[in-house]
């Protein structure tokens, strides 16, 4: 990642601060050449006669944005920064995390780069959070005073609106408050948040700090979305993909979570599972190795759907051969282990076949599950080097 600072030659002086401290405006960028000039003019028009500020701007662009900001930036009355990223780790949000790292100041104010989010507003962002004494204040479009007129289309409306609903349903306590959790322009205390404790994937970044690092006190204020000044919205289908993909990351974090995910995933094996049973025994094979058979479609069905929903970023700690192997293990050793486990607790604790039978269903997914978390997905522990000592 490539960095390069443009500082002022004469710095302006704010005449007035609204509340003490200086801001950082993060903005993230991909391909905004025709929207830089005039965001950093409008920043220039509105910020640093009421706040003393930095702009960062972090961009994955492919077409000329870091030049046009250079050349835009000769004319600012603050510093500018530009951080080009040859790899766009995480999308946009993993852009605004890379900012906050490189924030020197006590707020740090996120906006889009497509002139959508009114600079005009950041010294009011900065002033409520100081006046709260809050660690995040939220730009939102659902306040009273606030618009989503901005949104281009009934579709976009139609999508954000589910998209708000979907979320707040999702995490209902973490969003207690946030009338607008897909908003993209908020401001936040650079002490109120870790940015190594973040996971971003996509541009719903505000989402991803509300639910893992919320600030203990959180305010809004409102805000009109405007139209775009120039170029094509970055919304896409890919982009929807990558978001619910998230949602099932940011929900399934508690280990609770998981396994209520680990459970309904595997309810949904029994289709693939029971269709092959009945394919195969309709054609004649005897059902004892019918069953050990079509067991392998169903724990082929949600070794794929845990693969992508449910231990995604963990997939990187093994080869996905190793993964494999082992999942399908664990889910046939269900079967070796239930049989002999409904005998002891027939036999032994005199229990009738059917509650033994369910209460053995109950004890192998549940070691199914930890055995998957411990055995499939988490890192192999690094091998002691001589230096180190015996615990």
């Amino acid at each position: 990642m490539s960095q390069e600072s443009i500082v002022p030659e004469e710095a302006v002086t704010a005449a007035e601060v609204a509340e003490p401290g200086a801001v950082t405006i993060v903005v993230p960028t991909f391909n905004e050449s025709a929207n830089v000039r005039r965001l950093l003019h409008q920043i220039t028009e509105s910020v640093p006669a009421r706040l003393p500020c930095e702009v960062v701007f972090v961009d994955d662009s492919t077409d000329d944005t870091p030049q046009v900001i250079h050349e835009a930036a000769r004319d600012c009355p603050f510093p500018v920064t530009v951080l080009h990223r040859e790899e766009p780790v995480g999308g946009l949000g993993g852009a605004v995390v890379e900012g906050m790292k490189a924030a020197g100041s006590d707020w740090i104010v996120v906006m889009d780069g497509d002139c959508q989010h009114p600079p005009s507003l950041v010294p009011e962002l900065v002033t409520t959070g100081e006046r709260a004494g809050a660690g995040l204040v939220v730009a939102s479009r659902y306040l009273k005073g606030g618009s989503r007129a901005g949104l281009a289309g009934s579709y976009r409306v139609a999508v954000s609106r589910a998209a708000t609903w979907l979320t707040k349903t999702l995490f209902p306590r973490r969003l207690h408050g946030i009338s607008d959790p897909m908003s993209g322009f908020f401001a936040i205390r650079r002490s109120a948040v870790t940015a190594e404790a973040l996971k971003p994937l996509g541009y719903k970044i505000l989402l991803e700090l509300a639910v893992r690092s919320r600030p203990r006190t959180v305010t809004e204020v409102p805000f009109v979305f405007q139209e775009r000044f120039a170029g094509e919205s970055k919304s896409t289908v890919k982009e929807g993909q990558r978001f619910l993909r998230h949602l099932a990351g940011l929900r399934t974090a508690d280990p609770l979570a998981r396994m209520v995910v680990f459970g309904l995933i595997g309810l949904t094996g029994f289709v693939p599972n029971l269709a092959a049973l009945w394919a195969m025994t309709e054609a004649g094979l005897h059902y004892l190795p019918a069953e050990i058979i079509a067991n392998q479609f169903g724990v082929a069905w949600n070794f794929l759907l845990i693969e992508k929903l449910l231990f995604r970023d963990r997939r990187r700690h093994r080869h996905w051969a190793d993964r494999t192997v082992r999942f399908a293990l664990l889910a046939n050793a269900d079967l070796v282990l239930r049989i002999p486990l409904i005998a002891l607790l027939v036999a032994q604790f005199g229990l009738a076949v059917l509650p033994a039978t369910a209460l053995a269903l109950v004890i192998t997914f549940v070691l199914r599950f930890v055995g998957t978390e411990a055995l499939v997905y988490l890192p192999r522990r690094k091998p002691r080097t001589k230096s180190e000592p015996h615990s």
